[in-house]
């Protein structure tokens, strides 16, 4: 009986109506349903776009992994647990740092920064190579005597661009900075303030850009030896371990061992919850915008209810007839469910293929730019079709169907079609 009823309901999607009208607005429900699904292909793949092209910006300065302590700024790093950590074979980049605020002082003018002490592989820990606006990445310089000994030890810093701009400096300036930061033991000198204060001084080398305030407007990367000596660390002393893991493996089954190696003392981050704030901001505005786009499709939806009716009428006769050849109310019922159905599929259909043509043209080719000037990122609006939104998007149109498809067509359970 399934397959009567829909053979029936195929006939009528395409046979001709005795009203016009019908063809009308099934016709614009079908569209208004292609509408909306290409709609929401294409804006959840440009939300996917802009998500990755953050993501990716983030990534060139985090690492996979940062362990930090759950209590306290600080923790050795010469215990068995983190002895072991270095040797787990995944690990392909094990690097100490130590983050601290301090003051910046340039020319007069003096700006409050995150002074980060990384470590000599830290530039093989991340992509910060590929973030550099100007100049290079050095945060020390060695000079020997020609037998292989260092005589004398330079330091540099390479600030962020925002950074970079509050205090005037570009990575070609000759002079040096002043770096400040309190001293964790003592008493304050009120005679002398200047006294309580670590100082150093470090040569710019280089400028690099996030493309994000956090970043950009307060980090500079300083020598690890030079953080430790400005807020009075040990070498055996840091903030946070950041660790870069071996291509092709899982940071969750990594992050799921490390924990168990390093215990309740310590928390394992990956690069999402490095970001949570950001990430679960965009996964809302995500949702949200799911939402009103589903509101937008079932207010389309509604015309499939109008179009059913309408042929349900047009069709009495049809109905009659079927009902003395034996149907019951229930396959009458079934003719007209799939009918609705059959319009929100073909609908589907045509705006999945329309949003995908869209989306996939735009992702490959980069159809619509932003535009030309270097204020932006990227030239053309980023796109990452994901398969996952479109199965969201075709079952969410063949729910929304079936229900606008099965309002109308209910009543003939109820009605005497004999």
């Amino acid at each position: 009986m399934n397959s009567t009823s829909l053979r029936i309901a195929w006939r009528y999607l395409f046979a001709k109506k005795s009203h016009n009208a019908i063809n009308i607005v099934s016709g614009i429900s079908a569209a208004g349903v292609a509408v909306v699904s290409a709609a929401m292909v294409v804006v959840l793949s440009v939300m996917n776009g802009f998500g990755s092209l953050v993501e990716r910006m983030f990534s060139a300065f985090d690492p996979d992994l940062k362990i930090t302590a759950t209590s306290g700024k600080h923790f050795y790093t010469d215990t068995e647990q983190i002895e072991q950590l270095r040797t787990l074979p995944y690990v392909a980049v094990y690097s100490e740092t130590v983050e601290e605020t301090g003051l910046c002082e340039f020319a007069g003018k003096q700006v409050p920064a995150l002074l980060k002490g990384v470590d000599y592989n830290f530039a093989e820990l991340t992509q910060i190579d590929s973030i550099m606006t100007d100049g290079e990445f050095l945060v020390v310089n060695k000079y020997d005597d020609g037998a292989g000994e260092s005589v004398l030890r330079l330091e540099r810093c390479v600030l962020g661009l925002g950074l970079a701009n509050q205090l005037g400096i570009g990575a070609h300036f000759v002079g040096g900075l002043r770096l400040y930061a309190p001293k964790r033991e003592g008493r304050v000198n009120m005679l002398r303030p200047d006294k309580s204060f670590n100082q150093s001084s470090a040569f710019i080398s280089g400028i690099f850009a996030v493309n994000q305030t956090k970043y950009d407007d307060k980090y500079m990367l300083i020598s690890l030896p030079l953080a430790r000596h400005l807020f009075d660390y040990t070498a055996n002393q840091a903030t946070a371990i950041e660790l870069k893991l071996s291509a092709g493996v899982s940071q969750k089954k990594a992050k799921r061992e490390i924990s168990a190696l390093l215990g309740s003392d310590f928390s394992v981050k990956d690069r999402y919850e490095q970001q949570e704030d950001f990430f679960k901001i965009m996964q809302i505005e995500k949702a949200l915008t799911v939402i009103l786009l589903i509101f937008i499709l079932l207010l389309a939806s509604f015309n499939i209810i109008g179009s059913l009716s309408m042929l349900m009428i047009d069709k009495r006769e049809d109905t009659l007839i079927l009902g003395s050849l034996g149907a019951d109310r229930r396959m009458l019922s079934r003719i007209f469910l799939y009918e609705g159905w059959m319009i929100s599929l073909l609908g589907a259909a045509a705006g999945l293929i329309l949003g995908l043509a869209v989306s996939l043209g735009q992702q490959y080719f980069g159809w619509i730019k932003l535009g030309t000037g270097t204020e932006y990122i990227v030239s053309s609006y980023p796109v990452e079709v994901q398969a996952l939104d479109i199965l969201l998007v075709a079952a969410t149109v063949c729910l929304l169907g079936w229900l606008a498809a099965w309002i109308p067509s209910r009543k003939l359970k109820t009605e005497d079609n004999r």
